[in-house]
């Protein structure tokens, strides 16, 4: 069996609000109703988790301007995350829900007691994905000049995690005594401060709320890179990975299998999800209709803009690629934001011209293109082929897309016994890691 989570890959904030099936997005996507159908439809379907992404710039990379940006809502407005998790929770019992947190916005006090609160709410269904934001522009919005290199923020992103964890352990297992007799609420010597001074953070600690029903709240990491893995290694329960073919995902999966052994821990105590875009149709045929539009429509000059922003924003801000004419060769600079992303975007490009590259393939994932019965199948052999533990789905997020996975690649997954058909325990950590 295998895991499924739904990435929400532009958070709290603008989903498809113009063309076909967008409904009231437009101005709705404010509201939690979208997302609490959302994740009610991700349980009935038997998902592990919901995966919200966040950011918090508008950007301007691009042309040097926020016009495209707010042209098209393009990450940009979004609201934080982080108060939507209780309202997602309540309306459901089982699915754990993922809320994104960036070492240089969150200081390791606030995040750690955030997210035991949230742990409180949720009565043991949340996690954290710890990110270390990619642009200048962020970085701008939380007092520095310009954003880290790459290397530097995952080495603060590993000092950020230290001290958040240690906070977590500030209550030792039985500090609560809840006498009402002597009266004794806690055993202030198993209350510790954690007296961390660092590089780049100091904290005396102790956390200044009780351990939450899962203690350590799921920790998700996202990047992929060597020092992205690392940190994944050191310390995530959960990750999500991107991979084009079984191959892949079989590499990166003894990749992380080597550094968690290294790093004193099991395989099994890491999950990874791969990231997988579903084109879901009545059959066959028509499925691969709905991809051929899709990928047609790549020509249109609004996606190709599209394109050409996002390839800008991963590049960190470094790359303006409204510079370059579009029958040019393809810039080849990784540049300092979401670098695993921005290569894999580069690979084999270095004969193409940048409108090859804005009309081609995704690059972000996998894609599966076919019914319901047909997509099943082909998941099914894929991870049983690449032994890893999960797909990470992201469609588009219009309640068609989620009735579609939730009502028709579900039931066809269940019924060939490689998805969940329950939920054995209370808590999200119990849950992820119950095979």
């Amino acid at each position: 069996m295998f895991r499924l989570g739904w990435f929400l890959g532009n958070g709290f904030g603008m989903q498809p609000w113009y063309g076909n099936w967008a409904g009231r997005a437009m101005t709705d996507w404010t509201q939690p109703g979208l997302y609490v159908d959302l994740t009610t439809s991700l349980e009935r379907a038997g998902f592990d988790l919901l995966f919200i992404e966040d950011t918090s710039m508008v950007e301007d990379t691009f042309g040097e301007s926020m016009e495209t940006t707010l042209k098209y809502g393009l990450m940009a407005p979004k609201n934080d995350p982080i108060p939507l998790v209780p309202l997602l929770t309540a309306a459901t019992e089982h699915i754990g829900v993922v809320a994104t947190m960036s070492t240089i916005q969150y200081p390791p006090f606030l995040a750690a007691r955030s997210m035991v609160t949230l742990d409180h709410l949720t009565q043991g269904r949340v996690g954290i994905n710890v990110v270390t934001s990619v642009t200048h522009r962020v970085a701008q919005n939380f007092g520095y000049d310009k954003h880290f290199a790459h290397a530097e923020r995952y080495a603060m992103a590993e000092e950020w995690m230290e001290v958040v964890s240690l906070l977590w352990d500030s209550w030792e297992p039985g500090a609560l005594v809840h006498d009402q007799e002597t009266p004794k609420y806690a055993d202030h010597t198993k209350v510790h401060t954690i007296d961390f001074e660092g590089k780049y953070f100091s904290c005396r600690g102790p956390l200044n709320t009780i351990p939450g029903p899962q203690r350590r709240p799921v920790v998700a990491q996202a990047g992929n890179s060597t020092p992205g893995r690392e940190l994944a290694a050191k310390q995530a329960d959960t990750m999500l990975a991107l991979a084009k073919s079984p191959a892949e995902m079989k590499a990166l999966r003894q990749d992380m299998d080597t550094r968690l052994i290294k790093h004193g821990r099991k395989p099994q105590d890491l999950k990874i999800l791969f990231m997988a875009t579903p084109y879901l149709g009545d059959t066959d045929s028509e499925a691969q209709e709905r991809f051929n539009r899709f990928n047609a429509a790549k020509k249109d000059p609004d996606n190709i803009e599209k394109r050409l922003w996002y390839l800008s924003y991963v590049s960190g801000g470094v790359v303006d690629y409204a510079k370059y004419d579009l029958d040019s060769p393809v810039p080849q600079e990784v540049g300092n934001g979401e670098t695993t992303t921005a290569k894999a975007w580069l690979e084999g490009s270095k004969e193409l011209t940048l409108r090859d590259l804005a009309e081609g393939p995704s690059n972000y994932g996998m894609e599966f293109i076919g019914s319901a019965d047909t997509m099943a199948g082909e998941m099914a052999e894929v991870m049983e082929e690449a032994g890893g533990d999960g797909f990470l789905m992201y469609p588009d997020v219009t309640r068609r897309s989620i009735m579609e996975v939730c009502d028709g690649l579900a039931p066809a997954l269940r019924k060939r016994g490689v998805i969940r058909d329950g939920y054995a325990h209370k808590t999200f950590r119990d849950n992820l890691l119950d095979f």
